[in-house]
């Protein structure tokens, strides 16, 4: 089970619908159709934030002197790209790395 701090996360089980609310039946494994994760992150923010991010971070307790990105890094679920200031997700670090800094270089002998 995921847990954040003082509050843990439920485990999860996909039902074989899609949980956005389309009905569609989707495979083993999956909570939503292909695209459909978005369409419901949307529709929630929609519905309970005026489609407003800075609303949701707001309600959170977030804003510009409590920064969400530095608490994901904190809590290890995001890493700092180790040659600039860069956050995200481990896969996002290395899509950056690869496409934003030269390889290090190497030692000369």
């Amino acid at each position: 089970m995921t847990t954040k701090p003082g509050k843990p996360l439920p485990h999860l089980t996909p039902t074989g619908t899609c949980w956005c609310g389309c009905a569609k039946k989707v495979g083993a494994g999956s909570f939503f159709a292909p695209g459909h994760d978005k369409v419901a992150e949307a529709a929630l923010l929609a519905a309970e934030y005026g489609s407003s991010v800075a609303q949701l971070l707001h309600a959170h307790g977030y804003g510009p002197g409590h920064s969400v990105s530095a608490r994901a890094v904190a809590e290890g679920v995001w890493r700092k790209c180790p040659s600039c200031a860069y956050v995200g997700a481990p896969a996002s670090i290395a899509n950056h790395t690869r496409r934003g800094h030269a390889p290090a270089p190497t030692e000369q002998v």
